[in-house]
């Protein structure tokens, strides 16, 4: 059985590797847009949570397993289409991910100074296919969420570039936070303490930085009957409650920058006439079911940028159907059905562009082990490939003028960018862009590199 996986990142391959270990028969090929594989892991992570990316190792060695094959610098849809792939592979696993911003839809979003989280994470996390430059002279920011995100974006907008220069951050990406004019950082949940989707680890963490105060504002901090029940039930929602209360009405010191939380406080414009010049904020309510409702008691918080971290989301996928409301393939257990209802033969989808953009890895793991029993229910009724030589497909994209990356491209590229951050007393420094990626990947030459920023006494990471 030939099968090709779209999307390297965790979804992808845990299908790979659970094909491969429940059917001696099978190869997959797993293809990415990208030179690099590991997808969000690798320009989805804040890049001072190295911990958080040991699932690197445990992902580089599924790779490397007898079966699986890394395809990267190949794009779905444009250097090749689901047409094409059917003449190599007798199944099509879609593992694509959430990568886009959830659209916020209020007056102002558009304004210049109004950003989206995903767009910055990608410039922080040195991805390659996003400018080299970000806007960071705002002194007064509003950060929109509830979640790690909003909080991973907050922490690097409140950090100097100093305390990041232990991480494996581009020399571009440090000149840019080291011109970060913000001192004060707003992060606005809509809904009460308890309901928020903080992990008790990131939460804490936004108070190890040496130049960050804390402040947690009195205003909105509500804790109904459903918050209550929620931490007796919940012990991340507990210790989550716990961090927040010792950190209550307590004021700010005297270090350069502050995170500022507000509860029960929700976007409802972003004023301004050019660009970003404020954000007004309704007053919510707590309902019995913990839902929060708009009061009429409105503030407007004189910030000069926003940036949302209201969720990711999914884009569509060439020539497969597509759910734009839920942002999601339309699936059964994995099949992907089309606008009919009925099941597309040989085509699967796993990974949050199955579900949408919830759950951990965990979740990501069952997810894919769903999938794959399905395909291969499915075993019998799938049309042979015509050309499943593994060779053929690459000969293919060959002659189609397309330079791919294979898995010992990578060995050659992480063992470069660790060279890189060894010379700099760091893990790594990352490589950004996308033709250096590809020459090194594929030892055309050795890159010719500005010596990396050293520091004599490196900070360390708390």
């Amino acid at each position: 059985m030939r099968v090709a996986v779209i999307g390297a990142g965790p979804a992808g391959i845990y299908a790979a590797n659970i094909l491969t270990a429940e059917y001696d028969g099978a190869s997959v090929d797993v293809f990415d847009r990208l030179p690099a594989p590991y997808g969000l892991v690798r320009y989805g992570v804040a890049p001072d949570h190295p911990r958080i990316k040991e699932i690197i190792r445990a992902l580089s060695l599924i790779l490397a397993k007898p079966g699986i094959r890394f395809v990267g610098n190949v794009e779905y849809g444009r250097d090749i289409t689901l047409d094409e792939l059917r003449m190599f592979y007798d199944a099509v696993i879609f593992a694509t991910g959430a990568a886009a911003d959830r659209s916020l839809d209020i007056p102002g979003i558009h304004l210049p100074g109004s950003f989206g989280a995903a767009d910055f994470v990608s410039w922080y996390d040195g991805h390659p296919d996003v400018a080299r430059d970000w806007p960071l002279d705002a002194r007064q920011v509003a950060v929109i969420g509830a979640g790690n995100v909003a909080l991973d974006v907050a922490r690097m907008l409140a950090k100097t570039a100093h305390e990041q220069l232990v991480t494996e951050i581009p020399d571009n990406v440090y000149a840019g936070l080291a011109a970060n004019r913000g001192t004060d950082i707003h992060v606005f949940a809509r809904r009460g303490p308890a309901q928020l989707k903080f992990t008790p680890l990131e939460l804490r963490e936004l108070a190890h930085s040496p130049t960050v105060d804390v402040v947690v504002h009195p205003e909105g901090f509500e804790i109904d009957e459903s918050g209550e029940r929620a931490a007796q039930q919940n012990r991340q929602t507990k210790q989550v409650l716990n961090t927040l209360m010792q950190w209550l009405g307590e004021p700010a010191g005297d270090k350069p920058h502050r995170i500022h939380l507000h509860f029960c406080e929700a976007p409802v414009a972003v004023l301004g006439d050019e660009r970003v010049e404020g954000l007004r904020t309704a007053r919510t309510e707590l309902r019995a079911d913990g839902t929060a409702h708009l009061t009429e008691q409105h503030t407007d918080w004189p910030v000069q940028a926003v940036y949302r971290a209201v969720g990711y989301l999914s884009s569509a996928v060439p020539d497969v159907p597509f759910d734009a409301e839920a942002g999601v393939i339309p699936n059964r257990a994995g099949r992907v059905v089309g606008d009919d209802g009925a099941v597309v033969p040989a085509t699967y989808v796993t990974g949050w562009i199955k579900r949408g953009p919830v759950g951990l890895i965990g979740h990501t793991k069952s997810d894919a082990a769903e999938t794959i029993a399905n395909l291969l229910a499915d075993r019998d009724r799938l049309t042979p490939a015509p050309s499943p030589d593994p060779d053929a497909v690459l000969a293919f994209l060959s002659g189609k003028g397309i330079v791919h990356t294979d898995g010992a491209g990578w060995a050659r590229l992480d063992a470069h960018e660790r060279t890189l951050g060894e010379q700099a007393q760091r893990a790594r420094i990352k490589v950004v862009e996308r033709d250096e990626m590809v020459r090194i990947a594929r030892a055309e030459h050795r890159a010719a590199v500005s010596p990396p920023l050293v520091l004599a006494e490196p900070p360390r990471l708390r």
